[in-house]
């Protein structure tokens, strides 16, 4: 198969860094061009210093649709503006990695129609989409961990809590991100207000449509500085047998997403783009775990995963990464 030639817009930053670093290992990909305006002229290895040795392409400030496929890694609500006001071809397939098209009622900019990027939920329909909204770190950690129990219409009340690296606050400095707050500290944020709960609740009602779904989630700052760790709750009577049975053959045609019977934990998926989940049960309570890298199959990664399915390449190609175990 011939290459893709592919554009980013937003490549300075931690989304943007692993995007490029993803594409200049993937065997079916030739990279344009890399925007960002405040960097432009600079070789990509002087912003992304892991770089070094690996590429001699440089940011610019200009933007060319001479390409397939354009990712925006740019900040939330900004890939909206960035469509509107610069002039793209309508054959370029777009892959959003902001939050600006995930929902249904902000799902569309002129003739573009985006679908919600979550292969799990929507392969088939991603496969035949032009433009993709990729999920949130969040949603992609807690959705994993619910869309089988709601295929099966047995959710109701959700609590779930969550904590995640310093990563997903992006690269700008904010009080919290700096090193000497995030050291030996842990924070509740956003506490049942989360942005991410809007498309959460969505894609749980796509698979559960008589709803009512409560979905309580109460998010964490890590002392650490990427991965997504997530413990949810609901009452179930299924047991642990029928409920392992349940998700194993949920997933059973998803590469990434894996259930594990023993215990879960961080390592096991930082660097990679994997989902693990390990499933808890004590009387009518179920917990839920789930493990996600927020860069890789938070962002990134899923980026990648969703690109490689509207090009007819293998689902995992580019992706099968090494977790850092060590």
């Amino acid at each position: 198969m011939a290459k893709i030639k592919v554009g980013i817009i937003g490549g300075a930053g931690y989304t943007g860094g692993e995007l490029i670093r993803l594409l200049l290992n993937h065997p079916g990909v030739e990279t344009s061009f890399i925007h960002s305006r405040s960097n432009a002229g600079k070789p990509v290895s002087f912003i992304h210093q892991d770089l070094v040795g690996d590429t001699e392409l440089t940011f610019t400030g200009d933007v060319s649709d001479n390409i397939e496929v354009l990712f925006l890694c740019l900040g939330h609500g900004e890939s909206r503006k960035f469509l509107t006001e610069t002039k793209i071809a309508d054959e370029v397939k777009v892959i959003d990695l902001a939050n600006d098209f995930r929902l249904a009622a902000q799902s569309s900019i002129s003739n573009r129609q985006f679908v919600y990027g979550l292969p799990e939920l929507n392969r088939e329909k991603i496969i035949s989409a032009k433009n993709i909204a990729n999920p949130g770190c969040f949603a992609t950690a807690i959705q994993v961990g619910l869309l089988p129990l709601a295929k099966t219409g047995l959710l109701k009340d959700v609590y779930t809590t969550g904590i995640t690296g310093s990563t997903g606050a992006g690269q700008s400095l904010s009080p919290t991100s700096h090193f000497s707050w995030r050291t030996n500290n842990i924070q509740a944020y956003k506490t049942l207000t989360h942005q991410h709960l809007g498309e959460i609740g969505e894609s749980l009602v796509q698979l559960q449509p008589a709803g009512n779904i409560e979905v309580n989630f109460v998010p964490w700052r890590g002392d650490f500085t990427r991965g997504i760790f997530i413990s949810s709750t609901v009452n179930c009577d299924l047991s642990l047998t029928e409920l392992n049975d349940l998700y194993s053959t949920f997933y059973a045609d998803h590469p990434f997403t894996t259930i594990s019977k023993d215990s879960i934990f961080l390592k096991q998926v930082v660097n990679t783009n994997k989902a693990i989940i390990q499933l808890e049960k004590a009387g009518s309570k179920l917990v839920i775990h789930s493990a996600i890298d927020n860069l890789l199959k938070g962002a990134s990664g899923q980026a990648v995963q969703n690109m490689n399915l509207l090009f007819g390449f293998d689902e995992t190609e580019g992706l099968k990464l090494k977790a850092n175990y060590f």
